[in-house]
């Protein structure tokens, strides 16, 4: 009986997932000036679509102060999980890799909800967003971003990339940490040979459906002497954070 509820659980959230998908997708082909629907729409697709793949996010409010209003959203990046998880859970618009706009459906609704891209192989795209992304923070946007420039397995990669940081110094928006950890790691870790359906097929037979996300207190950019200092500051909280929930 117990095992019926649940496939009637996950059918149904598939179902609900397909239709609002459906609306969202063909919305997403509109033209329109200024905020696009499809942009207010965005957290609820995402949290639609956590429900089908049945991911239990919980969020973890391990800051001592209250946050901010406004912020630059970092994470570690160990799954492809976190770019639908991040915005159902955080008031955010992401910065993503060029190669989404290309993926079926998902690409069209990510450049509709107003996803802001890079190139990561190119260094005139590297410099370029950092403009883009200093905009939609002056606008009024909080943005999320990982700046370990990319999906680097479950540990945290050797080092971060300084444009969250070149942002919050240039803008005075404090950075916000977060750090993910999910308990199946394999099943969530987005690594070669592994493809974006096989981690979606992974993350829905997973045998611990479980995903941390905990958030600490936020970065000042105005008590650090420069985007290198607040980097170095991060990527320290990160280290010891990556001690404490994966080693």
């Amino acid at each position: 009986m117990l095992l019926l509820l649940l496939l009637i659980r996950k059918i149904a959230g598939w179902v609900d997932f397909v239709l609002v998908c459906l609306v969202v997708y063909l919305l997403a082909w509109l033209p329109w000036p200024g905020k696009h629907p499809v942009a207010r729409l965005f957290p609820f697709w995402c949290r639609t679509f956590v429900r089908a793949l049945d991911v239990d996010i919980r969020v973890h409010q391990k800051h001592l102060k209250h946050l901010p209003q406004r912020y630059i959203l970092i994470a570690n990046h160990p799954s492809a999980f976190e770019d639908i998880g991040i915005p159902a859970v955080f008031d955010v618009v992401s910065l993503a890799k060029t190669q989404v706009q290309d993926w079926p459906v998902l690409g069209r609704i990510a450049k509709a909800a107003g996803t802001l891209f890079v190139d990561r192989d190119d260094p005139e795209s590297r410099k370029q967003v950092i403009q883009t992304m200093v905009s939609a923070v002056d606008a009024g946007q909080n943005i999320a971003l990982y700046p370990e420039g990319g999906c680097k397995g479950r540990r945290l990669f050797t080092e971060f990339k300084t444009g969250a940081f070149e942002v919050s110094m240039r803008t005075g928006v404090p950075i916000l940490p977060v750090f993910l950890h999910y308990e199946a790691q394999d099943d969530f870790e987005w690594q070669p040979p592994y493809t974006l359906p096989d981690k979606i097929r992974h993350m829905m037979t997973t045998v611990n459906n479980r995903a941390n996300y905990y958030v600490h207190d936020p970065l000042d950019p105005k008590d650090y002497a420069d985007k290198y200092a607040l980097k170095a500051a991060a990527y320290a909280m990160y280290t010891r954070w990556n001690a404490q929930y994966l080693e």
